[in-house]
């Protein structure tokens, strides 16, 4: 089968009403300040393609990229009758992964369920998915600014298939139906569109850390979709969430959502000024016209009559197979961040630039044996120092720093340092080694990265004895 399938948009079905727009929102509409009327109220939905070598749930290769349409199919994910479906548990073992880098419970029993719904690029006329028990339970992440994130779940399905649309038709490509796809669902939490930001991109550079996914958003390997909606400053002070949310579909970029978000702000709070409400549905943002456009109505959840996949056994994972999992969790970018801070003395600018950086493992190589606040500077300000050896860089450093390595000039430093800090001395007597790092990233941020991190480190071992 090596040909796009046609299938006309008047196969796409009648969808049921919801409840009345009057209905959901049940606060007053008329407020002094325009900028202040009505407060947001955001929820994400970000979708992640695991990096695997098989679908979700047959043996066909997940290497789709520009691949000839049609030419990665079979049976099973085809939708075609008696081909039945057998988990690829290397996507269960990376969605675990993910939810334990997110401090989520990791449910130890766990199945699939069938979501049923109509659409062309759906074969089988529903989809394998995850409902009341998914892989992953609550878990939270931390942001720079302090805001904590609060992740309601992570569930894994298999994703559909993509369409093309030609005038009156809708082609379709069945290279992507069946792939695997970790959909991580927030709280309604975010109350600026820039949070929900940072959020996705601290998403997308932790994914590719684990080696979870390679997030690539132009090969649609990350996916968002925002929930959006508006509440009056009492609802907001009583805890009150409104009765309704549209959710922007399709969203390829992180300045694509701020965008988005921002135009459904607006068309939001004009409606509500007229005396309206929004109807739950679905749009998309047409960046042309920056402005957000209708595609369908949203279902709510038992709109899509879920139960248990019939064909897989529920999943059970024991106390064993958690501990292992762990074990293979690496540094991750927070902790690394952390790490730069406390052991080299980077900024909080640098340190956050450089855990998040596609040239870390650079810095890593070279930060130990040479100066590293000059080597952070050098490697964010000059793109093509990623490519340096450690010989180029020490040739370079060299030229426009003077490392200080003399003792008596450390010591004086040190004794200060010491002396305002005694919870890491008192640290480092108990047994504590990483108040040496710390120590040493004082030091050295003290003299303005100057230092010699090694001469440093131990001369304040020894100032401790």
């Amino acid at each position: 089968m090596k040909v796009l399938s046609n299938i006309s948009h008047a196969c796409s079905p009648p969808f049921g009403s919801l409840r009345s727009p009057a209905d959901m929102f049940c606060a007053p509409y008329i407020m002094s300040d325009t900028s202040e009327k009505y407060k947001l109220v955001l929820g994400l939905e970000v979708h992640i393609q695991p990096k695997t070598a098989r679908k979700m749930f047959c043996g066909c290769d997940a290497a789709i990229w520009k691949s000839e349409p049609n030419s990665h199919t079979c049976p099973t994910c085809l939708g075609l009758p008696g081909a039945l479906p057998v988990p690829n548990f290397e996507a269960v073992h990376k969605t675990h992964l993910l939810g334990l880098a997110l401090n989520c419970k990791l449910n130890k029993n766990s199945k699939f369920d069938r979501k049923h719904y109509f659409y062309p690029d759906l074969p089988k006329g529903y989809q394998i998915s995850q409902y009341k028990e998914p892989l992953c339970g609550e878990g939270y992440l931390n942001l720079d600014s302090g805001f904590k994130v609060e992740i309601e779940r992570i569930h894994l399905e298999e994703d559909t298939a993509k369409s093309f649309h030609d005038e009156n038709k809708t082609m379709l490509d069945f290279n992507k139906s069946g792939i695997p796809l970790i959909e991580l669902v927030t709280k309604p939490c975010f109350r600026e569109v820039l949070d929900a930001s940072e959020f996705c991109k601290k998403i997308q550079v932790l994914v590719k850390t684990l080696g979870v996914s390679e997030a690539d958003m132009e090969k649609g390997q990350m996916r968002l979709e925002a929930n959006i909606s508006l509440r009056t400053r009492e609802m907001e002070e009583r805890g009150e969430l409104p009765k309704y949310k549209v959710e922007i579909k399709n969203i390829n970029s992180f300045r694509f959502m701020e965008k988005a978000v921002k135009a459904e702000i607006e068309r939001q709070s004009v409606l509500f000024e007229k005396g309206e409400a929004p109807v739950q549905e679905n749009r998309g943002f047409n960046e042309a016209t920056g402005k957000t456009v209708s595609q369908r109505e949203k279902e709510e959840a038992h709109d899509y009559r879920y139960f248990p996949e019939p064909d897989i056994p529920p999943m059970e994972f024991d106390d064993k197979y958690f501990e292992e999992l762990k074990k293979e969790l690496p540094e991750l970018p927070d902790e690394k961040k952390r790490r730069y801070i406390e052991k080299y003395g980077l900024s909080e600018a640098s340190a956050l630039k450089i855990s998040v950086s596609d040239y870390i493992k650079v810095f890593d190589s070279v930060a130990a044996e040479l100066n590293p606040v000059a080597v952070a500077n050098v490697l964010i300000n000059k793109p093509e120092s990623r490519r340096w050896s450690k010989e180029k860089f020490r040739e370079e450093l060299n030229k426009k720093v003077d490392v200080i390595s003399d003792e008596d000039t450390l010591k004086l430093v040190i004794k200060k340092v010491v002396e305002s800090n005694p919870k890491a001395a008192d640290d480092y007597e108990k047994g504590k080694k990483n108040a040496i790092q710390f120590l040493t990233g004082l030091v050295i941020r003290e003299t303005k990265g100057k230092a010699d991190p090694n001469i440093t480190r131990n001369l304040i071992i020894k100032a401790l004895k």
